[in-house]
């Protein structure tokens, strides 16, 4: 496309795409933004170095001339922005991309991915955060995902409310505690469990976390319990009814005088396994491929739309698909959210004019770009944490129906009104 319009002379009209998706998963009731900061991360190291450049040359995919523009490339437009973990609704203008044509539609993929697998991660955690009612989740997918796709999964998870992962890469990028237990193979090559607790325990000290389900649960605590004593943090289940298996492991646990060693339970847990649970005595949920696979949704369906370009004379026009069931709306777009006694009513977008919002209109897009500048507030450790807030202010904001795991329409409606 690149090639084509510097050919036709259109590739430096000014444009602006939108991220934005057309529908929410089947019965989601709303989807959590994700992915702006590791997108402008990746956005500031954007370039096309010779082997790239060569292997376009040798395969023929551009012109000379195109060759020469990306070895050159750098961003210099202009990116607005939802928050990350910001709740959205259908047709909610989570990016827009103001630029040239061939400097923002050069993005398209790679914004993509990043915001359709943060976004889907983002959303499942939430409504398994939501579904814990305050217990604490740990995020320990990193063995159901690409390798990479793995610390952006802890990224998206913290920011709606994980409290740890166990990938050690996102701790390490991004700030994010780390959290974790052995595998059963760490028993496995242990003569017995005993001597596997024996040797955890001498290693990592009382604090720690046994995994008590290789042979015998119950055998699993008492072997437990008799190598670490009452200074236990947690025993972890893995298998069985966990329902029942919490409530056996807390009575034996209290009768055994560890009463305050905490249960962590794991095994395949989604956010309806995780509000079944709710009744337990249960402390932390372990939770890995339900959550790095968006639990039922593994993308967002986000998609880029080219919304409004500049014509030959400069002039700007609104442009939009008109395909049946895959329509968008042109222009550049504003959005607020629709407030009363600080309740989320409405998700309210207005094309082409800058609105003056009242008192009860919360506004959405920051801007995170200007002029090919990077705001630094919007990545790395401390963007995280400041989502991960984010998340759980603006989450308050809807209405209860929000916290409904059952399908359901969105939360709120999105609201197109003319300025």
């Amino acid at each position: 496309m690149v090639d084509a319009a510097r050919k036709a002379g259109t590739a430096t009209r000014r444009a602006v795409f939108e991220l934005f998706a057309r529908r929410l998963p089947a019965g989601r009731r709303y989807g959590v933004s994700a992915g702006q900061g590791r997108f402008l991360e990746g956005l500031a190291n954007f370039r096309f170095d010779d082997e790239h450049l060569g292997f376009l040359s040798d395969h023929h995919v551009v012109s000379e001339d195109t060759l020469n523009w990306l070895a050159e490339y750098r961003f210099t437009g202009n990116i607005f922005a939802y928050a990350e973990g910001e709740p959205y609704f259908p047709n909610s203008p989570l990016m827009q991309v103001e630029s040239t044509f061939q400097e923002a539609v050069i993005l398209e993929t790679y914004l993509l991915s990043v915001h359709n697998y943060d976004t889907a991660v983002a959303s499942a955690a939430s409504r398994m955060t939501m579904a814990a009612g305050g217990r604490p989740c740990i995020e320990m997918g990193s063995r159901r995902a690409h390798e990479e796709a793995a610390a952006a999964a802890a990224r998206a998870a913290a920011i709606a409310g994980f409290d740890s992962t166990s990938n050690l890469a996102a701790g390490l990028r991004y700030g994010i505690t780390t959290a974790g237990t052995a595998a059963h193979s760490f028993t496995l090559l242990h003569d017995d469990e005993q001597a596997a607790f024996e040797a955890q325990v001498e290693a990592m000290g009382n604090q720690t976390t046994l995994l008590v389900d290789t042979y015998n649960i119950e055998q699993g605590i008492r072997n437990a319990v008799d190598v670490a004593g009452p200074e236990l943090a947690y025993v972890r289940i893995d298998s069985g009814d966990l329902l029942e298996e919490a409530h056996h492991a807390r009575r034996l646990l209290d009768d055994l005088g560890n009463t305050n060693t905490g249960i962590v339970v794991t095994s395949d847990l989604d956010e309806y396994a995780i509000a079944g649970l709710r009744s337990a005595p249960v402390d932390s949920y372990g939770v890995g491929t339900q959550l790095v696979t968006g639990s039922g949704a593994p993308t967002a369906s986000l998609v880029y739309k080219l919304t409004t370009r500049e014509d030959q004379h400069g002039n700007w026009i609104d442009v939009q698909k008109q395909a049946e069931g895959k329509t968008s709306r042109g222009g550049r777009k504003f959005a607020a959210r629709r407030m009363h006694n600080n309740v989320a009513t409405a998700e309210v977008v207005i094309a082409d004019e800058q609105p003056a919002w009242d008192a009860n209109h919360r506004p959405l897009l920051v801007q995170m770009v200007t002029e090919g500048e990077i705001d630094s507030r919007y990545t790395g450790a401390a963007a995280v944490r400041r989502a991960a807030a984010h998340h759980s202010h603006t989450l308050a904001e809807l209405p209860r129906d929000a916290r409904r795991l059952q399908a359901g329409e969105p939360a709120i409606p999105t609201i197109f009104a003319l300025h």
